[in-house]
């Protein structure tokens, strides 16, 4: 089985997604061409809602797969414009998963085709690349209570400023992650202030850490030094700090059967590809929980992924529809 997921992101780009299912139809109508009937059965897949940009679920269409997508998960969920969940549904011509209808056990593989969300395949001037891990990701919200206070009036050493711990906390992660090195991310995305005014003290300071790495060991230990920063600079400013993990996912390997698949039809094609991870999530570290399962990587132009202005090559994504279907043939006519 190969495809991808169907929907993107709002404002997103025309690859993220649709192409993995495109170059699934591609390279089965190639083999079907050429070689005829298989020995194994090849199905295409498209998946719903894997984002979930539009409503707050994501991996729809893969966790039904499996059967451990929960209907009471999505029963009373609406998007932003209060359209429900299941009314979408029905409206697109689907409905929920039977009772009792048995779950998948007949899948030998599973490869997604993707393009990269990156620029790492571009900048080293590579075609394909060959995921062997996807990242885990952890997730938080750290809240800083201090005390708001009059900016005039209040000297600098009595202040329990809550920005400046933050800013503190930011730098220490950030400035750490860049010694940690590749493949640890950490980003700080998003910070709110309360009262959020400029002449008065930050009294609250709220912001997102978002922490990503190959190693389940390394997420954990990075974690912990997260912690231990945070600790030492609210002691010193006298603030009091909160943090909820409120996502916590391990990093899926990828199958090293699968893997070594696609590696030799790269080779034996003499395609320009290169090993590498996936700092992203898909749908295939959910399928992975069951099925031998592996994906392709196709280089996005300046790494611009989730916009209007996504872009591969044609030269690039005809690469790697020849890597899926070398794969694919050997899987199912050898």
């Amino acid at each position: 089985m190969t495809g991808s997921h169907v929907d993107t992101v709002k404002n997103g780009g025309l690859y993220d997604g649709q192409f993995g299912i495109i170059a699934g139809i591609l390279a089965i109508q190639y083999l079907k061409k050429k070689y005829g009937q298989p020995r194994r059965s090849l199905e295409v897949v498209s998946m719903a809602e894997e984002e979930g940009s539009r409503f707050p679920y994501v991996f729809w269409g893969s966790k039904n797969i499996l059967g451990i997508a929960k209907r009471e998960d999505v029963e009373n969920i609406t998007d932003f414009d209060g359209i429900s969940f299941v009314e979408a549904m029905s409206k697109a011509g689907f409905s929920f998963r039977p009772e009792g209808q048995p779950v998948r056990q007949d899948i030998k593989a599973f490869i997604e085709t993707h393009v990269e969300q990156g620029g790492v395949l571009e900048r080293e001037q590579k075609s394909v690349g060959i995921v062997e891990n996807i990242v885990g990701q952890r997730r938080f919200t750290i809240e800083i209570d201090g005390e708001a206070n009059h900016a005039g009036t209040t000297p600098m050493g009595y202040r329990h400023d809550a920005f400046y711990a933050a800013s503190r906390i930011a730098c220490r992660i950030i400035e750490s992650a860049k010694q940690h090195g590749d493949p640890l991310v950490a980003t700080i995305g998003k910070i709110e202030l309360t009262p959020n005014t400029v002449n008065v003290v930050p009294g609250k300071a709220l912001f997102t850490l978002d922490i990503r790495h190959t190693q389940k060991q390394a997420l954990q230990d990075f974690t912990e030094e997260i912690m231990t920063i945070m600790s030492e600079i609210g002691k010193e400013i006298g603030v009091k700090i909160k943090s909820d993990m409120w996502m916590d996912a391990d990093p899926v390997p990828m199958d090293p059967g699968v893997v070594q698949v696609l590696e030799r039809q790269c080779r034996k094609q003499g395609l320009s590809y290169r090993m590498m991870h996936s700092g992203a999530g898909h749908d295939s570290q959910i399928l992975a929980q069951a099925f031998p399962t592996a994906m392709l990587f196709v280089p996005s132009h300046n790494g611009i992924s989730h916009s209007p202005l996504e872009y591969t090559e044609p030269m690039d994504i005809g690469e790697g529809v020849r890597a899926l279907a070398g794969a694919l043939y050997e899987l199912a006519y050898m």
